[in-house]
């Protein structure tokens, strides 16, 4: 599918990380870099978060306030969107590309005009409104005038959608140095732990 943007969240203090996480190594690029790189180079991206440097282009914007939460970085995205489907993203998950894709093509493929969205479910059946992909139209409407400090599952509160299951492994999100690890030793199973970030 080529009607589709990425909107990619790359916000947040990394309190957890203690560092920038998405700029770490991780595959020959860093863990932002690995998501990006799996992404069909026929999307659009936009990025929320402050700039960092990719081998793609994105379309960079701040939400407003900054650090205004995921809700507040959905809106600051959703408004640079002219695509009929938007697929939002963690950008500290390095995984979910080919699942992004996947959510996309279900979407798109649907002839329920009433669905709204799909989104991922993790094995334990929690829906990840982080990991989904929405209608343009929908997103707008469902957003509150005020975004600041909103929980992104609200969208799934208030839109029609499904789910599909996830593996977990592919869900990993890199919020911790373990964290971190664990994906090194995904994309290269003979590295051993490091201990360092």
């Amino acid at each position: 599918m080529t009607d589709v943007t990425a909107i990619v969240l790359c916000g947040g203090g990394a309190s957890r990380f203690g560092a920038d996480k998405l700029v770490q190594a991780l595959g020959g690029t860093t863990v932002l870099g690995l998501l990006m790189e799996s992404l069909p180079t026929s999307w659009s991206i936009v990025a929320v978060g402050d700039e960092r440097p990719l081998d793609r282009t994105a379309t960079w914007v701040l939400e407003d306030p900054p650090d205004g939460g995921p809700l507040a970085g959905i809106a600051a995205g959703i408004a640079l969107v002219t695509t009929e489907l938007v697929v939002v993203l963690g950008g500290d998950m390095p995984f979910v590309g080919p699942w992004a894709q996947r959510l996309a093509a279900e979407l798109g493929d649907t002839t329920d005009a009433d669905l709204a969205g799909v989104c991922a479910r993790g094995e334990d059946g929690r829906d990840n409104p982080l990991l989904a992909a929405y209608r343009r139209a929908a997103i707008r409407a469902a957003l509150p005038e005020v975004t600041r400090d909103g929980r992104a599952r609200l969208l799934l509160d208030r839109l029609p959608h499904h789910a599909l299951t996830v593996p977990e492994a592919d869900l990993l999100d890199v919020d911790t140095p373990a964290a971190l690890e664990t994906a090194r030793a995904r994309v290269d199973p003979g590295q051993a732990p490091s201990g360092q970030v």
